[in-house]
């Protein structure tokens, strides 16, 4: 079966979201207050999620690791901030680049403006602290929540990776209206590892007891049936939109990145559809 337990979905959530963030940042391409977006983001995430899991079924190994990522994710934050007035290597170089490229085509000769402040920029390594550390907390709550534990770790671990990549992406998206400068490597990055995971996803879930038991009818979804195909067109959907957004993003155009960041809405809402559905039904 499968854990539905809030508390769990938070920290996967929190988890494969700061996780995906690293594979980001270490870019060192993206503004600083896209990491500060997403550290809040998650951060209050995670701490919802140890507020469920104190108050609704305490699990040590699971609540722990979510404190822990609270805390990770803060000091993260507080570095970055800190260290804000250095900016971030490749967004400098890249400004700069451009600027030498319109100084040869037009004649216009700007200079290029120095850092405010020297000294280490923010480390991207930080941000891989939280997510390792929740990691430690799914694989408690993996075996918290029954036979074959290998299964239900791994359900916890791929469903946090899937969800934080599809959701990375997204809010990615919505960061090219305040740096429209920033190349579509990083969101491509992020459109592939969700389809990547996709695989994983679904397979994990059709094994048993997994959503197969929903289709032959040795699990019952209360409603005929009907939960297990929607689980299904939700599966389906996910990767169907993946493949479109990435198509999309194959245009030269600028509004080609809005037109994905509006497919990967609708994925997102697929993709949680893919996970959620299944622990409900896995958990009658």
């Amino acid at each position: 079966m499968f854990d539905l337990h809030a508390a769990s979905v938070l920290l996967q959530w929190a988890t494969g979201g700061l996780f995906f963030l690293w594979v980001t940042t270490r870019r060192r391409e993206v503004g600083l207050g896209y990491g500060w977006t997403m550290r809040i983001t998650f951060g209050l995430i995670a701490l919802v999620g140890l507020v469920i899991g104190a108050r609704y079924e305490f699990q040590p190994v699971r609540d722990v690791a979510a404190a822990g990522v609270v805390i990770a994710t803060s000091v993260a934050l507080a570095q970055s901030v800190m260290r804000r007035s250095v900016g971030v290597s490749g967004q400098v170089e890249l400004a700069e680049a451009r600027s030498a490229r319109v100084a040869a085509m037009t004649g216009i000769d700007r200079e290029a403006r120095s850092k405010a402040a020297t000294g280490p920029e923010f480390d991207p390594r930080l941000d891989l602290v939280a997510p390792a550390i929740g990691m430690i907390g799914l694989i408690g709550a993996g075996i918290e929540a029954g036979d074959p534990a290998w299964l239900q770790i791994a359900r916890m671990i791929v469903g946090a990776l899937f969800l934080g990549a599809i959701t990375d992406g997204m809010l990615l998206g919505h960061w090219y209206l305040v740096q429209p400068g920033l190349r579509r490597a990083p969101l491509l990055e992020l459109v592939f590892w969700t389809g990547v995971l996709w695989l994983p996803e679904v397979v994990l879930l059709l094994i048993p007891t997994g959503m197969m038991s929903s289709f032959d009818g040795t699990i019952d979804d209360g409603y005929g049936g009907l939960l297990g195909w929607f689980w299904a067109a939700c599966a389906i959907a996910t990767i169907l939109l993946i493949g479109v957004t990435r198509a999309a993003l194959r245009e030269p155009q600028y509004a080609a990145v809005m037109a994905a960041t509006g497919l990967l809405y609708l994925a997102i809402l697929t993709a949680f559809g893919t996970d959620i559905v299944a622990r409900v039904i896995l958990s009658l």
